[in-house]
């Protein structure tokens, strides 16, 4: 039997859509919010000479730098004050989630309810601050040391460190304020925002080459868009795919009446830890890229052999990419869905799973679900991001990103999300209304 909800949602239309003056006003700040997103991508660092960076830029782009200007929407190719773009941000909420279920003290921390989320939000935004700090000078460095700055010295480097650990700090804030009055996750959004903005010059680019006949044929980019399409479906499919575990409610009394005992469902993603493990293994691989860049040509031997050796494409990066994804999901996935708790809170609120006693029985009963669960999860999210790599070392061509890999994760993921905080908004809508209907004709009554 279908929700009150679902059947709500069926019943959505244009005209519901263009009731919902609230929905409206979310989604123009939402736009306006991604805009001056955009708008920061074209402004330039101070002191950089963007001629000479332009064409550094072209000889590289193939590699870890171009995975990091894909994240960016653009602004490493223009070396803007967004250049970082939000990355530092997610890695450190990853890292401080990550700890707070390691060290007790966090833990505690963390379980003080509003107050507590506002702590470890804290902490969060100062390992933002080290994060970018870090990357900035690694960058800074580099700019410096392949003859990108007008007038390298500390004061460019002081310049450039500030600039973009303070273009980090205000994504921050403006993916705060999405969240807050606009539609859906605002951080999310502005990465996807950034990625889907890249999208039309990637195509166009793809079919200028097949045009030209440079290394990529029509069949070839034929193939390139019958593959984007599957994986889509593919990812879509598992994303939306959930494993139900019933959960039995006991009949109770309610004043002097006896409730009948209700049915309800534990919904477990198929997917559990969904796109954070490949966003923060990406993350992991791009600091060694911006550390290697910062020495410049004067690094000794065995350093060059092991940049060479983690370069995109190579066994050795695809390897040690998916092993960080396989590990980032087992962890990831402990750390927020705890068995234990939700045992606990079926054990409080009367439920059970039939065929298991509650407490720790129903706890290893989830735990091995889960267990499954993640290991297709860890799989499935290895062969969409490894899928791409995979087809660049056997074609030895330039096959874009795009058609796998964490992009087109977090832009599927995203979108689904927001067309699902954009369906609860209309269905809030249509309650009110109904209340409000409802409260008139009490009151003629």
């Amino acid at each position: 039997m279908t929700s009150a909800a679902e059947q709500f949602a069926s019943n959505l239309t244009f005209s519901s859509f263009a009731k919902a003056e609230e929905l409206k006003k979310r989604l123009l700040f939402t736009l306006g919010a991604l805009i001056v997103y955009r708008l920061g991508t074209f402004i330039p660092l101070p002191g950089i000479d963007m001629v000479a960076f332009s064409q550094g830029f072209q000889s590289q782009q193939s590699g870890l730098l171009g995975s990091l200007n894909l994240f960016a929407g653009g602004a490493v190719e223009r070396m803007a004050i967004f250049a970082l773009n939000i990355m530092p941000y997610i890695s450190a909420s990853i890292i401080m989630q990550l700890m707070s279920a390691v060290i007790p003290s966090l833990e505690a921390i963390k379980k003080e309810g509003e107050q507590g989320r506002r702590q470890i939000n804290q902490y969060t935004r100062y390992l933002t601050v080290f994060l970018a700090t870090m990357q900035g000078y690694f960058i800074a460095v580099s700019l410096q040391g392949q003859g990108f700055a007008v007038n390298p010295g500390p004061f460019f480097l002081a310049t450039t460190v500030v600039t973009m650990v303070g273009g980090v700090m205000f994504l921050l804030w403006l993916g705060e304020q999405i969240t807050a009055r606009g539609v859906g996750n605002g951080v999310s959004l502005i990465i996807f925002a950034g990625i889907v903005a890249e999208l039309p010059r990637a195509i166009a680019g793809l079919l200028d080459q097949g045009r030209t006949g440079a290394g990529i044929g029509g069949g070839t980019i034929l193939i390139i868009a019958a593959l984007a399409l599957a994986l889509i479906a593919f990812v879509v499919f598992i994303e939306r795919s959930q494993r139900r575990i019933v959960v039995q409610y006991p009949r109770r009394q309610v004043g002097q009446r006896m409730t009948q005992g209700e049915k309800s469902h534990l919904p477990l993603k198929l997917n559990p830890s969904g796109v954070i493990p490949p966003i923060f293994a990406s993350s992991l691989l791009l600091l060694p890229a911006t550390a290697f860049g910062a020495i410049g040509d004067n690094s000794p031997e065995w350093l060059t052999t092991l940049q060479f050796l983690f370069a995109p494409g190579r066994p050795l990066y695809i390897g040690f990419y998916a092993f960080l994804i396989i590990g980032f999901t087992f962890i990831y996935t402990s750390v927020v869905f705890n068995v234990e708790d939700v045992a606990d809170n079926l054990k409080k609120y009367g439920g059970f799973i039939q065929g298991y006693r509650p407490g720790a029985r129903t706890a290893e009963y989830l735990d091995f679900v889960v267990t499954r669960l993640t290991v297709i999860g860890a799989l499935y999210l290895t062969a969409v991001c490894i899928f791409p790599e995979l087809l660049k070392a056997a074609s030895g061509q330039s096959i874009p990103v795009y058609i796998g890999g964490t992009s087109l994760l977090i832009v599927v993921s995203v979108t689904l999300d927001t067309v699902s905080q954009i369906q609860g908004h209309l269905v809030a809508q249509q309650y009110e209304s109904l209340i409000k209907k409802s409260k008139l004709r009490g009151g003629r009554r």
